[in-house]
């Protein structure tokens, strides 16, 4: 996630295993010139990247290595499925609930 506004460019990054029941976790953050970096470095390696500055700036308020609060679990979550429409992917939950969902990429 991050925020554009001129002079405030920052950047956080999360992580999110499917299947491992555990919640999303901050993984980078950074102001300015790092958070150029890490933007590049997510585009590069095909990482979706979604500009929210509310969502950021409350994001970069985290420690490395910490949870998502369970207040942004169902925010993260909505955009997390839709990351994976938007890369052809579905969770295998879906194809297994709705039974017309195809798992292939």
């Amino acid at each position: 996630m991050t925020d554009n506004t001129p002079g405030n460019r920052r950047a956080v990054g999360i992580k999110y295993q499917e299947g491992d029941d555990q919640a999303p976790v901050l993984i980078a953050k950074g102001f300015g010139e790092l958070a150029e970096e890490i933007i590049a470095v997510a585009k590069a390696n095909g990482v979706l990247v979604h500009e929210d500055p509310y969502l950021s700036e409350f994001l970069s308020q985290l420690e490395l290595g910490q949870d998502i609060p369970k207040a942004l679990y169902h925010v993260i979550a909505e955009l997390i499925a839709f990351s994976y429409v938007l890369q052809g992917k579905f969770p295998q939950s879906w194809a297994k609930q709705f039974g017309k969902v195809s798992t292939e990429a």
